[in-house]
C-alpha cells in the first residue's frame, strides 16, 4: 500500500473521529461514514455519558463518539496491568512461573474468590493474569499491581502515547473514589488492544499470549451478546454501580475491529447494557457492510511485514492475518493455568524482540 493511501485513510480517520474535515475522495462515503452518523446518533439518546471508539483493523480506519473523554475505567484497567506485567516479563524481572504470596493488603471484596483465600496463599504469575482479565477477580489484580507497581504501569502508559490511562490506587471497589482513581478513555483502550491485535505489544510472543487470556473471557453479557455465537471475542468487561464498559477485538469474517464502549452516570446498569448490545450490533453490521463496499471499490487492506510463524508468509494483511492464529490451547497457544497446581510447570522463555 502506498504511503499516499496510509496518508489519506489517515485524515478520513481523524474526520470522523475528531472534527468536520475534507475527506478524500474515494473514501468520504460508504457505510463506515454512515456507522458514524449511527453512532453520533446513539450518542446523542445514550442514558448517561458515553464514550464510543472503533477501529477496523484491516485499514485502520477509525471512527468514534467523545473518543479521547476520560472516563471511570472500572475492571477494563486490567488490560494496562496485564500489559506492564508482560513487559517486566520480557525484561527478565518475572515470569509466568514466579510464585506471589497473598497479603491482607491485596483483598478487595468487591468480586473474586481470592479475597476469601488465606493470607499467604501462592499463586503464579500465569494463575494470577487468567484469574484477573477472565474471570475479574480483584484481589489477584491487587497481587499483580503490587508485583509490577503502580508507577511503572502508569509509565508504561505514558512512554505508549495513552495519555488518558492511569492507575491512581489498588481497586478498592467500596470507596467512591474508585471512580476518579482509575481512568482511561475509549481511545486508549483501542489504542492498546490494536497494538496486540496486530502483535506489536511487548514482543509478538506476548501479545498472543494476551490475546489468548483476553479470549477466555468469561463475562459474556455485553459486546458479545448481540453478535452471532459463531463470532469469537477477545475483551475485557468493567462495571461500578453506575458505570458499564466493554472494550475488545471482534473477529467479524475477513473484517476485524477494535471497539471500546464506554458508559457512566447511568440511571441504572440496565440502561447501559441496553446501550452496549446496541452499540456493538451497529457496529457489527457496519463493519460487515464496510467490508464488502472496501473490496467492491478495490480499496486493499494495510499489509504488515511481520512474518507469521506458522506458514512462513509474510506481507499478509491484519485481516488474513487474524484467521491464521491458532485457537487457545493449540499448537502452543495459551491455555486456562489450573488454580489448583500453584508450581506446575510453566513457559519461562521470553523472546528479545524489540518492544513497541
Amino acid at each position: 500500500m502506498t504511503q499516499r493511501f496510509r496518508s489519506a485513510v489517515g485524515s478520513l480517520a481523524f474526520c470522523l473521529a475528531f472534527a468536520p474535515c475534507a475527506a478524500p475522495a474515494a473514501l468520504d462515503r460508504g457505510p463506515l461514514v454512515a456507522l458514524q452518523a449511527q453512532l453520533s446518533l446513539a450518542a446523542e439518546h445514550a442514558p448517561g455519558r458515553v464514550g464510543i471508539a472503533v477501529e477496523d483493523l484491516a485499514t485502520g480506519m477509525e471512527s468514534g463518539v467523545n473518543a479521547s473523554d476520560s472516563l471511570p475505567a472500572a475492571s477494563t484497567i486490567k488490560i494496562p496491568v496485564m500489559v506492564e506485567v508482560f513487559k517486566q516479563m520480557e525484561s527478565g524481572t518475572i515470569d509466568l512461573g514466579t510464585v506471589v504470596h497473598l497479603e491482607n493488603r491485596d483483598r478487595d471484596w468487591g468480586w473474586g474468590d481470592m479475597a476469601d483465600a488465606p493470607a499467604g496463599t501462592k499463586r503464579t504469575v500465569k494463575q494470577l493474569l487468567w484469574l484477573m482479565i477472565t474471570q475479574s477477580d480483584n484481589t489477584a489484580t491487587n497481587e499483580l499491581i503490587r508485583l509490577v507497581g503502580r508507577t511503572h504501569i502508569n509509565a508504561t502508559m505514558a512512554g505508549l502515547g495513552l495519555p488518558d490511562t492511569r492507575v491512581g490506587d489498588y481497586i478498592r471497589s467500596q470507596t467512591e473514589t474508585i471512580r476518579y482513581a482509575l481512568r482511561t478513555s475509549p481511545h486508549d483502550m483501542v489504542r492498546l488492544l490494536d497494538a496486540i491485535a496486530r502483535d506489536r505489544l511487548v514482543d509478538e510472543w506476548s501479545s498472543n499470549e494476551m490475546l489468548s487470556i483476553l479470549e477466555g473471557q468469561t463475562h459474556n453479557g455485553l459486546l458479545p451478546v448481540p453478535l452471532p455465537k459463531d463470532v469469537k471475542i477477545a475483551h475485557k468487561t468493567g462495571s461500578l454501580h453506575d458505570t458499564l464498559n466493554d472494550v475488545g477485538i471482534v473477529f467479524a469474517n475477513h473484517e476485524p475491529y477494535v471497539i471500546a464502549v464506554m458508559t457512566t452516570e447511568l440511571p441504572s446498569l440496565d440502561s447501559g447494557r441496553a446501550f452496549i448490545h446496541h452499540v456493538s450490533r451497529l457496529t457489527f453490521d457496519g463493519i460487515n457492510h464496510f467490508e464488502t463496499w472496501r473490496e467492491g471499490e478495490g480499496i486493499a487492506a494495510f499489509t504488515t511485514g511481520a512474518p507469521l510463524a506458522a506458514t512462513g508468509a509474510s506481507q499478509l494483511a491484519p485481516d488474513l492475518q487474524m484467521w491464521d492464529r491458532a485457537p487457545a490451547g493449540v499448537d502452543g497457544a495459551a491455555s486456562a493455568p489450573d488454580a489448583t497446581a500453584p508450581n506446575a510447570s510453566l513457559p519461562n522463555v521470553i523472546p528479545t524482540a524489540a518492544p513497541l
